[in-house]
């Protein structure tokens, strides 16, 4: 017990709150705005007061602020991972670690992740380190075709994570949501209209409402999806299940949905442009887990992005609790893509964009964060080199302008047995 006291006592130093926001310009490295424009050599980023004043090749340094050389180094914003699970997954076999559903609740859609997510847990340091800094968090469904609330999170070392709380509703109506309603996709779909016809009936007489379907808790959860004041999450991912969704807005025309996975969109892809819905997308899926990607291929994001989706990065399904700091590679191979004879990828500098503005902008944060526009919040990253090729490494990470702890428990064990010794080995927790 003593030794378990000393573990909790040193990791809750480790997330003490980092100082305060200053005065900072960084100067002299290739700079990336991250709105999809190109890379400007020999840049400079200024940050005041947590927000980003400006970035580019004739910036005024104020005489006051702190410089940090980054010649030679990459300075972008940081990485905003579309969709995750992080920080309701400590230990994937450990159930009572994982709060992403609830298995045995009589609640859907009033469920609310922003009272499960754990800034202490250690995916979030090991994925702050290198170089995500914010993140799409949503909750997965259990009885139900709705999970409940998701939100926007930072991966800063303090003990308040939520950017943003109730920031959108999720939903399942493919292969999963019609195993949750009752084993059929026609039953996914009438059971999606019947709750929100429920919640209409409770928008008009919320005293009396009586539902066999639904607690009232819920019915007043989708409301603000109904009106379309919170965005609606849907993952699908078959053609047909796509062209189903996007069919709803002619019952639902206020719906403000953002597709998620979309393994097959690219066969739809221009149904989806027309209908204005923006993606947030698996990147690599090539190979079918299932009936409903039959179709999986890496172009998928390309041939969407070409046909004019709004497409981001997503991590749906893919260790989205665990390994945000994939999106880098993601990327990057999306860009390695174009070398592939009759494949479509992206450029470098769109493939930045899908997991920096592209998603903040989908999920209506673009004025706030995902790039190096001034006014944004200052979420940035000094690397080595390259952020999307594997060798470069992370120097430093801001977020809202104060310098984070690279430090995480993946770092402290490798210190531990990278030279082990003959005798007592080292504490893993000492600091």
């Amino acid at each position: 017990m003593k030794h378990f006291a000393t573990i909790l006592v040193s990791s809750l130093a480790l997330m003490a709150a980092p100082a305060v926001a200053e005065t900072i310009a960084i100067t002299g490295g290739k700079v990336v705005v991250g709105d999809g424009s190109a890379p400007m050599d020999d840049a400079t980023v200024v940050i005041r007061d947590g927000r980003v004043v400006a970035a580019g090749t004739s910036v005024a340094i104020p005489a006051n602020a702190r410089r940090i050389d980054a010649s030679g180094k990459w300075v972008t914003p940081g990485i905003f991972a579309g969709f995750s699970r992080i920080g309701l997954i400590e230990v994937n076999a450990v159930r009572s670690t994982n709060d992403t559903s609830a298995e045995e609740s009589v609640f859907s859609a009033a469920l609310d992740v922003q009272y499960a997510i754990n800034p202490f847990a250690a995916p979030v340091a090991v994925n702050r380190a290198a170089g995500v800094t914010r993140a799409v968090v949503s909750p997965s469904t259990a009885k139900s075709i709705f999970g409940g609330y998701g939100a926007i999170v930072d991966l800063g070392a303090d003990n308040d994570p939520i950017t943003k709380a109730k920031a959108f509703q999720f939903v399942e109506l493919g292969e999963t949501g019609h195993r949750r309603a009752g084993g059929s996709r026609s039953a996914a779909h009438i059971l999606f209209r019947a709750m929100l016809e429920e919640a209409r009936t409770y928008s008009r007489s919320p005293s009396l409402f009586d539902s066999d379907l639904m607690k009232a808790s819920d019915a007043k959860a989708l409301l603000p999806v109904m009106n379309g004041s919170t965005r609606l999450l849907v993952h699908v991912e078959s053609a047909n299940d796509i062209l189903k969704v996007l069919g709803l807005r002619k019952d639902f025309p206020s719906l403000n949905m953002v597709l998620v996975g979309v393994n097959e969109g690219w066969r739809v892809a221009d149904e989806i442009a027309a209908a204005g819905v923006p993606v947030l997308a698996s990147a690599l899926t090539d190979l079918p887990e299932g009936f409903e990607d039959l179709s999986a291929t890496q172009s998928n994001i390309g041939r969407m992005k070409r046909a004019g989706v709004n497409v981001a990065i997503g991590m749906i399904n893919d260790r989205d609790a665990h390994q945000l700091r994939y999106s880098m590679q993601y990327a990057g191979n999306l860009v390695a893509l174009n070398r592939v004879p009759r494949a479509t990828g992206l450029s470098w500098d769109e493939a930045f964009a899908a997991i920096s503005s592209k998603p903040a902008e989908i999920m209506g944060m673009g004025s706030q964060l995902g790039s190096l526009k001034a006014g944004r919040q200052a979420d940035v990253v000094i690397w080595t080199g390259d952020p999307l090729e594997l060798s470069t490494q992370v120097e430093r990470v801001f977020i809202d302008g104060v310098e984070q702890s690279l430090s995480n428990r993946q770092e402290r064990l490798r210190e531990r047995y990278r030279n082990p010794t003959p005798g007592a080995l080292p504490k893993a927790y000492d600091r």
